[in-house]
């Protein structure tokens, strides 16, 4: 039994094989950190802005990161599709003229068969969104909005620099556009109930998101969450805790919403806690296997009431 919708499945139910995704860094820097609105970023984000630091630190360019990470998924998984994934910082943040030369450049190579883009909520307008949208007819295109919690409260403590609402009018302006929606969740914010996550969970499914992105909080260094950690202000989720959240709050998603991610890939040599997020397999595979042991499966709640 197929307990819950993964991307990978998803990806080969539309191209027949494997889909792998290339992470780009073109570059950016984000509002929350320029000081359009502050400049401290959200209290959980490290320097590479949750992506790899190739252009803001090594200065590869968007083609030396599209061939190395072809190659590399090729050679990993045999792979001969791929999306552009343009996933460091804000990547709809700058003028849409050079937002087009960016996306272009990407999805001008050999095999590249999707573009999705992350970002902000408030950094998405009518312009922007038109833009993504005219790639449709060529390639599979996704909108990665970043929204970590349903709560204002939770939002405002993280240092988020936007509203709910904000998010809410971002996914209508998007499915507008005839654009598939990806949001971020993170389970584990401070502050945060388990009942908190799960009305984060029920709020994507009214606005029928079409994916969703889940991952523990973790605490890397040099952010301000590690400063709140050290002071015994914080405590990470263990291990056994997340993994029956991740279900519980599966169980509120519609059943065709596709689950893109389960657990976070943070830099081992920055990771301050918790240390089993480094371990990516075996978390997945408690997730896998606690499904089977509740007899659990995405949408559950849905079909049975609550």
């Amino acid at each position: 039994m197929k307990r819950y919708r993964d991307y990978n499945s998803y990806l080969r139910e539309i191209f027949g094989e494997r889909v792998q995704k290339i992470p780009l860094d073109a570059g950016f820097t984000c509002p929350n950190r320029d000081g359009t609105i502050s400049r401290k970023g959200c209290i959980y984000c490290d320097r590479r802005g949750s992506g790899s630091g190739a252009m803001s630190q090594r200065g590869e360019s968007i083609e030396d990161q599209m061939i190395n990470g072809r190659d590399w998924a090729r050679k990993k998984y045999g792979a001969s599709k791929f999306i552009a994934y343009f996933q460091s910082f804000t990547n709809t943040y700058g003028p849409i003229a050079h937002l087009r030369d960016l996306y272009d450049r990407a999805l001008k190579h050999e095999g590249i068969v999707g573009l999705s883009v992350g970002t902000r909520p408030d950094c998405v307008d009518e312009e922007v969104l038109r833009l993504l949208a005219s790639y449709r007819e060529d390639f599979l295109v996704w909108l990665e909005l970043g929204l970590q919690s349903a709560h204002d409260s939770t939002l405002i403590q993280i240092n988020r620099g936007h509203d709910v609402t904000c998010f809410d009018r971002a996914v209508a302006e998007a499915h507008a556009n005839g654009l598939s929606v990806c949001a971020h969740v993170i389970l584990g914010l401070p502050g945060e109930s388990p009942e908190m996550m799960m009305e984060t969970a029920r709020h994507l499914g009214s606005l029928a998101v079409e994916g969703v992105k889940i991952h523990a909080l973790y605490v890397v260094a040099d952010t301000p969450l590690a400063e709140i950690y050290e002071h015994g202000r914080y405590r990470c989720l263990e291990r056994a805790e997340y993994v029956e959240l991740v279900l519980d709050f599966l169980e509120w998603l519609p059943p065709a919403t596709v689950i893109q991610r389960l657990t976070g890939d943070p830099m081992p040599a920055e990771l301050i806690a918790p240390l089993w997020v480094r371990e990516k397999s075996n978390t997945m595979n408690l997730i896998r296997n606690r499904f089977d042991e509740r007899d659990s499966f995405q949408g559950k709640r849905l079909f049975n009431g609550g």
